[in-house]
């Protein structure tokens, strides 16, 4: 995964839309989402780690520009 919308994508395989209105509030979701995928072994390791990462860099961006 190289983005975002990728992790979106991926979430949408499993029936999960996300959309709260805060894109902060949706980074945080996407990644509890992701982290429960992993726990259920519905997701490989490299996949979860690059999910999790883009989505802490991103989360982090945000809260710079705020």
């Amino acid at each position: 995964m190289k983005t975002i919308y990728d992790i979106q994508q991926y979430l949408k395989k499993f029936g999960t839309f996300i959309y709260l209105g805060d894109r902060i509030a949706d980074l945080d979701m996407m990644e509890d989402e992701v982290r429960e995928l992993y726990k259920a072994q519905c997701m490989e390791t490299r996949d979860f780690q690059s999910a999790i990462l883009l989505l802490k860099q991103e989360k982090q961006k945000l809260m710079e520009q705020r």
